[in-house]
């Protein structure tokens, strides 16, 4: 694969119907040269050791960043690569020539490396939702058009088996002509409360739910059905989780009322969570 190739094939790759979107590629002569931004669970693992052991092969990290050095270490022990750190990306950009950057930032933080890197030449990927409010979005589509570069967003979800089947079969029309979707999604508690256990369940972090999680299921009907919506409204109130409840703690971890409460969860039963996070809470205090 010609690394020209890789950006428009990225876009397009939601409409295949592979397993993995990159699997039909060819060894490049020489490989795409990738930074990653944010080195959380997802972006240490989907896009870090996820990518290099299905596409070790075509790519390459050529440097890593992030605000907490504890963890900026051992993800890249974990990765099993040698390029270099750094504690901003504005100097990981100027140290290096990605092909691509990858954003894996706290969702509000998203527009502000976006705008930076495509100012700065660089095509970027970024995990979903691209980001969190209408002003950020402009910004970022006004940085895009701009310099000339492109965004693309990672919509994981629409690599499922069964979602890539429902796409095969309304593609093929199997159904017939669609003019009307119910469309209803259900979140147990054991998923849902996850969100609220960490910075998703702050809005001014993660645009709320309708951003962070329902992102996916827009994303899904406007992917199916080849078409985008013209009028969206929406309602929501939180009902179950936060002050819905007789106490309240900062975390789970030596929680007063873990043995009261049914939102209970042990960190420290998952230990690449504990290297991730709990051995690096001193260098940014969060957990």
């Amino acid at each position: 694969m010609e690394r020209r190739n890789f950006l428009g094939y990225t876009a397009a790759a939601g409409a295949s119907l592979l397993l993995h979107p990159f699997e039909s590629f060819a060894s490049p002569a020489e490989k795409i040269k990738l930074v990653m931004v944010g080195t959380g669970h997802r972006g240490s693992g989907f896009w870090g050791k996820e990518l290099l052991k299905n596409f070790g092969e075509a790519v390459e990290f050529i440097g890593l960043s992030d605000i907490n050095p504890g963890r900026l270490n051992y993800v890249k022990e974990m990765l099993g690569v040698n390029c270099p750190m750094f504690s901003t990306m504005d100097e990981m950009l100027k140290q290096t020539r990605p092909d691509y950057v990858i954003v894996t930032t706290v969702d509000a933080t998203h527009d502000e490396f976006i705008v930076k890197a495509l100012d700065k030449g660089f095509n970027v990927i970024t995990e979903k939702p691209m980001t969190t409010d209408e002003v950020k979005c402009r910004r970022i589509l006004d940085a895009e058009k701009r310099s000339g570069k492109k965004v693309i967003v990672a919509f994981n979800y629409r690599h499922s088996v069964h979602n890539m089947q429902v796409k095969e079969l309304l593609a093929k029309k199997r159904v017939g002509k669609i003019t009307s979707v119910d469309f209803s999604w259900y979140l147990n508690v054991y998923h849902g409360a996850d969100y609220f256990r960490r910075w998703h369940g702050l809005t001014a972090k993660g645009g709320s739910l309708w951003v962070h999680k329902a992102t996916h299921h827009f994303d899904l009907l406007n992917w199916w059905l080849n078409s985008e919506p013209v009028e969206v409204s929406a309602y929501g109130s939180l009902d179950l989780y936060g002050k819905n409840n007789s106490f309240r703690g900062t975390k789970c971890r030596g929680c007063a009322y873990k043995d009261q409460c049914k939102f209970y969860w042990d960190i420290t039963k998952d230990q690449r969570l504990v290297d991730l996070y709990v051995n690096n809470e001193q260098h940014d205090g969060y957990i």
